[in-house]
């Protein structure tokens, strides 16, 4: 059974960076489609950044300034690095990867941004 594992948030104050990574276990075939969702409170889960099938990037249009998802060579395993973040970035971070034909989602990160 694929898991997905985040780490890396915390509470920090405007301006500072985080750096988010998520690493999967349970398989060995090579995810094709790994990303980061974020869900604030009240709100629907949205899309942050993505590796497509092929190694493309999307990322939300919001946040492409700022954050940066890479992924570590030969693993299966990514990270966020978030930078000049603001109180509108408060949200749990959820890492999310396609595999099997399916969703797989971690148990998610907080991230708090004080002003």
């Amino acid at each position: 059974q694929v898991q997905l594992v985040e780490s890396g948030g915390g509470l920090v104050q405007t301006g500072s960076s985080l750096r988010l990574s998520c690493e999967a276990s349970g398989t060995n075939t090579r995810i094709n489609r790994m990303g980061w969702y974020r869900q604030a409170p009240g709100k629907q889960r949205e899309l942050v950044a993505q590796y497509r099938t092929g190694g493309a990037k999307d990322y939300a249009d919001s946040m492409k300034a700022r954050f940066t998802i890479s992924k570590v060579s030969g693993k299966n395993m990514i990270y966020l690095q978030m930078n000049n973040l603001k109180p509108e970035d408060t949200a749990t971070y959820y890492c999310n990867a396609f595999i099997n034909w399916s969703d797989v989602w971690g148990q998610g990160t907080q991230v708090t941004v004080s002003s």
